[in-house]
């Protein structure tokens, strides 16, 4: 194990243990790594004995030593989730505290969007609310969908969200237990095969008209089922097909497909099956095998319908509560959208921060405090909504502002020379009312200034470099010079930015939505702004995140490169 992964042991022990009572679990502990570290699995048996020896070392600490710990180490950890009285989430109907059981169930068929951690921090809240048991399930059902790396980024999003799940699972592992449903169902004359072609199925579901084959005898369906079973038909030719409502108004229910086959490896099981549930089948067979309780999810998934096959099956009923999906205005959030801007190449990947998943909001410099808190505050609701990421940036803005360090940052600079400027030293606080420690930037009269600011001043106008002194303009834009002024402040006077000759060179990513109204694209959507950042900018670590007065809270993305986190 390298360096990067014993941090992360050490930083999973502290954590929990500050959470739960100053005892920290080594099965919690090498779970978190896992999900952050999924390249470890291969590995399990050396990560639990380093979880086993960090959980020894912390949990010799007092409880006050390891909350000063993670407050000093780890500050976007140190505010544990409350567990009752949350502003915003309702009282769930038929919920007995320790009897509830709620399910993250992602199809690992792209990456993890903001619209999921919202959605997940949901039942997430609600676990913790009624003491109930949490499932990541991976709903896997669609090997040509599916991908290992779309499984590690729910894993790594979930382990980043600091949602704590009790089980994981992929339904893909109970093939076996949701064929006896499919044939049950067979048996019971609530399901039939079908070999119509799909412009015909289409027609009649359109029309209302049952096909020939809805009337098939059980026995002539069952042997088709083994016949598929038994692979002894292709891509294409049978489906097994619900017998629901052939004259619904929800054309859901007229007689969905529960079953059919895909000639194609799936990354976990290979070429074991050809025989794939449909979602909604898939779903309440899982929920049964769960015990789940109560069901939060986005109205697009078709509840009436799980009902029906719920009830053929005679499995218990559940709490169903649906919501809007979370849509954020100029980005979509459906991996239909998403994954040709990745294809063609329009973004530089799934972690462009520009894209809506949790690997682009965490390169972009959203902490997972900003999601929880943005999602307590607007909360759920059945209305469509478009949420503007203003908001979700203001929320982040506010929690980053007592944690970040204060560096300068000087933004299209223009060098600015000042005469009878005094040779001085100044130590300057990193922030204005926590301890975050001080750096001294030596002063002798050469400066580089935002030039947007320096343009609009004219020859005579008097302004203090941030923190040092006041300076008088002898040469206005576009050549401008100036001279030193006092120390006394000026009240009224313009403040701006600066660094000395010595500093380094810095570039700005400003990320900005990625459509415009519609599909249209925002070919302006990333912004680059470049100029000068004070000499401690270079000891930043990667991720580290500063706030640059006047300009923003930024994320350090590369060594002399930034994202803006708003």
């Amino acid at each position: 194990m390298g360096e990067e992964e014993l941090a992360a042991v050490e930083k999973a022990a502290l954590v929990n243990a500050a959470r739960h009572g100053g005892k920290a679990e080594v099965g919690a502990i090498v779970g978190r790594v896992l999900a952050e570290h999924p390249e470890l699995r291969t590995n399990a048996g050396l990560v639990a004995k380093e979880a086993a020896a960090a959980a020894r070392r912390v949990n010799a600490l007092s409880a006050e030593e390891q909350g000063r710990l993670v407050a000093e180490r780890y500050p976007e950890e140190a505010a544990p989730p409350e567990k009752h009285g949350r502003v915003g989430l309702p009282a769930l109907p038929n919920a007995v505290k320790g009897k509830t059981a709620f399910r993250l169930p992602p199809e690992p068929s792209g990456y993890m969007t903001v619209g999921h951690a919202m959605a997940f921090t949901i039942n997430y809240l609600y676990k913790e609310q009624y003491d109930g048991e949490l499932w990541l399930r991976f709903e896997d059902t669609n090997p040509r969908k599916v991908l290992p790396q779309y499984y590690d980024s729910f894993r790594r999003g979930v382990a980043w969200l600091s949602i704590e799940y009790d089980h994981e699972k992929n339904v893909s592992d109970d093939m076996d237990v949701i064929y006896e449903a499919g044939r049950k169902l067979l048996e019971r004359g609530m399901a039939y095969a079908c070999s119509c072609d799909e412009a015909k199925v289409k027609k009649l579901r359109f029309e209302g008209t049952p096909c020939e084959h809805r009337d098939s005898s059980v026995e002539s369906n069952l042997k088709v089922w083994e016949e598929l079973l038994a692979r002894s038909h292709g891509e294409g030719t049978y489906v097994i097909r619900f017998k629901g409502d052939m004259v619904s108004p929800n054309y859901s229910l007229r007689d969905t497909n529960l079953f059919r086959v895909i000639s194609h490896p799936h990354p976990l099981t290979g070429d074991r099956y050809t025989l794939w549930p449909t979602y909604d089948l898939a779903n309440a067979v899982e929920d049964e095998i769960c015990g789940i309780t109560h069901v939060l999810r986005s109205s697009e998934f078709r509840n009436e319908l799980q009902q029906l096959i719920r009830d053929a099956l005679g499995f218990r009923r559940i709490e169903v509560i649906q919501f809007s999906r979370f849509n954020f205005k100029g980005t979509p959030v459906s991996k239909r959208l998403l994954r040709p801007l990745v294809e063609k190449k329009v973004v530089s990947g799934w972690d462009d921060p520009r894209m809506p998943t949790v690997d682009g909001l965490r390169r972009r410099g959203i902490i997972p405090q900003a999601i929880r808190e943005f999602t307590l505050q607007v909360g759920y609701t059945k209305t469509e909504h478009e949420y503007d990421w203003s908001i979700l940036l203001s929320v982040n803005r506010k929690l980053l502002d007592p944690l970040s360090k204060r560096v300068f940052f000087v933004p299209e600079p223009v060098r600015l020379q000042v005469a009878g400027a005094p040779r001085k030293a100044v130590t300057l606080p990193f922030h204005p009312q926590r301890d975050l420690g001080a750096r001294t930037v030596e002063a002798a009269g050469e400066f580089y200034v935002p030039s947007a600011d320096i343009r609009g001043l004219k020859k005579g106008a008097v302004f203090r470099l941030m923190d040092l002194y006041n300076v008088r303009l002898t040469a206005d834009w576009p050549s401008p010079e100036a001279e030193y002024a006092g120390d006394e402040l000026v009240p009224d006077s313009k403040k701006l930015q600066w660094v000395t000759g010595s500093h380094g060179e810095a570039k700005v990513t400003v990320p900005g939505e990625l459509f415009l109204e519609g599909d249209v694209y925002n070919t302006d959507s990333l912004k680059e702004v470049a100029g000068y950042a004070e000499d401690s900018a270079s000891g930043l670590s990667v991720g580290d995140i500063v706030q640059f007065p006047r300009f923003g809270f930024c994320r350090l993305d590369s060594p002399g490169r930034f994202i803006l986190a708003g």
